[in-house]
């Protein structure tokens, strides 16, 4: 079956490259075929999260394409400072509410056309009902779940969001009810997965909220990419499709360059542009 006769990503990983490449899915395997940087020339992107993986290669793309770089993080790093964003924003916890509201009084030159929220954390241990650290799990929610809301609630009240604005949100397919009697039949990991569908029902929720707005929201899981976050799952990358990060950051940047308001709030899967059931 053709891609494009597709509605749904398919939930196994392991399935899934191997299907794409009997198929010779180019969407899949070559995002290059598709990603057009000149898209992004000229455009304020923010980008909240960007000293290392992902968030990182996403500031390295659009620096190169010409946009205007708003770069909101809490941590720095040599690379990200070497790119030297319009507008750097430091010291950024997006678990501190007068941090996060700050940004709507730090971010000057008008509207953002795109604003995307990558920050992430996850603790490395699998939690089970047997070994829980409410601690850790609160912080995975505070900063997976409540960090992007409180970022997209600073710009769009500080008037940063305007018709024709877009907003992604980068949770995970470890989000879906759907997939997780495929991809995680055993349970575990509890805080990680479900910050990433609350996450994804928040981008839900604020599409229906913001559709008269004209904003449209994407609900974007970003593909497994070989990030330090995904490194305990190392012995998995190859057989499971992990690619760089630079890869990763593409495919984001091609799905966001073909977000619309009839897509908004749709839960998607920036490997290959299908949904994800919920």
């Amino acid at each position: 079956m053709a891609t494009k006769e597709r509605q749904y990503t398919i939930a196994d990983e392991k399935e899934r490259l191997e299907t794409y490449k009997k198929e010779n899915n180019e969407r899949y395997l070559n995002i290059d075929k598709f990603y057009d940087p000149s898209y992004y020339k000229g455009k304020r992107v923010a980008v909240a999260g960007c000293n290392r993986g992902v968030g990182l290669q996403l500031a390295k793309e659009l620096t190169k394409a010409g946009a205007e770089l708003i770069a909101i993080t809490r941590n720095t790093s040599k690379e990200l400072d070497e790119l030297k964003p319009a507008i750097y924003l430091k010291g950024i916890d997006v678990q501190d509410d007068a941090k996060c509201e700050s940004l709507k009084d730090q971010i000057t030159g008008g509207p953002i056309d795109l604003l995307i929220c990558v920050a992430g954390y996850s603790s490395g241990q699998r939690e089970t009902i047997d070994e829980m650290k409410m601690p850790e799990l609160l912080k995975t929610l505070n900063t997976n779940t409540l960090g992007h809301l409180r970022v997209i609630s600073s710009l769009y009240n500080g008037g940063l969001l305007k018709e024709g604005s877009k907003v992604v949100v980068l949770t995970s397919q470890d989000g879906s009810f759907t997939f997780r009697p495929v991809q995680n039949p055993e349970g575990k990991d509890i805080g990680y997965q479900i910050s990433k569908c609350a996450l994804a029902m928040v981008g839900q929720l604020l599409s229906f909220e913001l559709k008269d707005k004209k904003i449209a929201i994407g609900v974007f899981h970003p593909g497994f990419n070989k990030t330090q976050m995904t490194e305990v799952l190392k012995e998995v990358w190859d057989e499971s499709g992990a690619v760089d990060p630079n890869v990763g950051a593409k495919r984001v940047l091609y799905e966001a360059s073909q977000l619309t308001m009839e897509k908004s709030g749709t839960f998607r899967n920036t490997e290959d542009g299908l949904e994800i059931p919920w």
